[in-house]
């Protein structure tokens, strides 16, 4: 099994603390409500939403895929860092065994900059392509900007 280590970092006009509840703590009510088309259900499948909860996301239909599921690895609120594995769905291809996200934000003026990590543990010795790993970056990239979009629309919304 390899393993390959992708970083991103972006920045936002939103706070850490604000960002997070939204981003993280909310993020399975709020993205279904602002991107059906990305998300159309969260439903927990185990687990009460603290550290080894599995979900699954249920994509919308105009998404390349239908499901995945992630178990919670870590949730720490103090410092707004979030863990979790992408383990099954038709995300993850045959080639790979998992895909680890760490999330965490970092604030930067009156903003915050996120920094996300993705590990993925590749089964043998396969190549993931490049064109692959920038798709994935694009389409989490895009989730963020409707998230922080409505984060700016809604000025009371998380504080």
């Amino acid at each position: 099994m390899g393993v390959l280590t992708y970083e991103t970092e972006y920045a936002s006009v939103i706070p850490p603390a604000r960002l997070y509840n939204a981003l993280v703590l909310d993020a399975d009510n709020l993205i279904p409500k602002i991107a059906p088309q990305a998300v159309k259900t969260v439903e927990i499948l185990e687990g009460d939403g603290g550290v080894g909860t599995i979900k699954k996301v249920s994509f919308g239909e105009g998404s390349e895929y239908s499901y995945v599921k992630h178990k919670v690895e870590g949730i720490d609120k103090d410092n707004f860092v979030y863990s979790y594995n992408l383990i099954e769905g038709d995300a993850i291809s045959d080639k790979i065994e998992k895909i680890s996200y760490e999330i965490k934000l970092v604030a930067s003026g009156s903003g915050s900059i996120i920094k996300n990590i993705s590990h993925y543990h590749t089964k043998g010795d396969v190549e993931i392509k490049e064109e692959h790993v920038k798709a994935g970056k694009e389409r989490a990239h895009g989730l963020f900007k409707l998230i922080e979009n409505h984060l700016v629309a809604n000025p009371d919304a998380y504080n």
